[in-house]
Formats: C-alpha cells, structure tokens, sequence
C-alpha cells in the first residue's frame, strides 16, 4: 500500500540517486520521480502531482528558493521537505516563508525520514 508518493529535487547526483534508492525500498514510499534541474522537476511535479518533494535549496544555480515557492504555488501543492547538509537559521526561516513544511538535515536517520515523509503524506 502507498502512503507517499514522492519527488527528489536536488542537483547533486550522488546524493538524489542514493536518496530515490533508499527511499524506494521503503514500504509505503513510491518514488514518482527526481531531477537536478529545475525546470524538469517543476513539470514533473506538476504532472505527476506528487504528495511529498524532498529539496535541497542550495543550488549552484542560486535559484533553490524560487524553486521551492514555484513547487508551493503549483494546484494541491505537496508537502515540502526542505533536506540539507549545511543549516542556516536564514535559509530555514527563508524556506518556510517561501513554503517549506520541514527543514531537515541530509545526516538524518533514515527511518525518521520515511516516517516523516509518510506523517507528511498523510496530512
């Protein structure tokens, strides 16, 4: 039974690529795609309509909290879990003002990701 669907934004390959695999083993997790590019993940997102997008917003780009508000804007817009390495008190506020629901660190246990993922899901 699927309790998430989910999409991973983030331009680092190694790590969406480990993240869409860990996360895809998941019972209850469905992976319905993940990009580094931007324009790619906002259309996917908006076709795919998606329950929960896991985002890094420090892009090389510049452009990460742009694209967290356009994922925020989209109809029936999903969860945002904002997922990064380096905090930032000032990027946190600035993601949740932009629409993020979640700022979390990428060393986070795996399994309070997935229960976050799927709590997020169901709300």
């Amino acid at each position: 039974m699927v309790r998430a669907r989910v999409y991973i934004v983030d331009e680092h390959d190694p790590v969406r690529l480990a993240l869409a695999d860990r996360l895809g083993r998941a019972a209850g997790i469905k992976i319905l795609g993940h990009s580094g590019n931007a324009d790619e993940a906002l259309s996917d997102i908006r076709r795919g309509q998606p329950d929960v997008v896991l985002i890094e917003v420090k892009r090389s780009d510049g452009l990460g909290l742009e694209v967290l508000r356009q994922v925020a804007e989209v109809p029936n817009p999903p969860k945002l879990l904002v997922l990064t390495s380096y905090p930032s008190e000032w990027e946190a506020e600035a993601a949740t003002r932009a629409g993020a629901h979640s700022y979390l660190l990428k060393d986070i246990d795996p399994e309070e990701l997935i229960r976050q993922i799927t709590e997020y899901a169901g709300s």
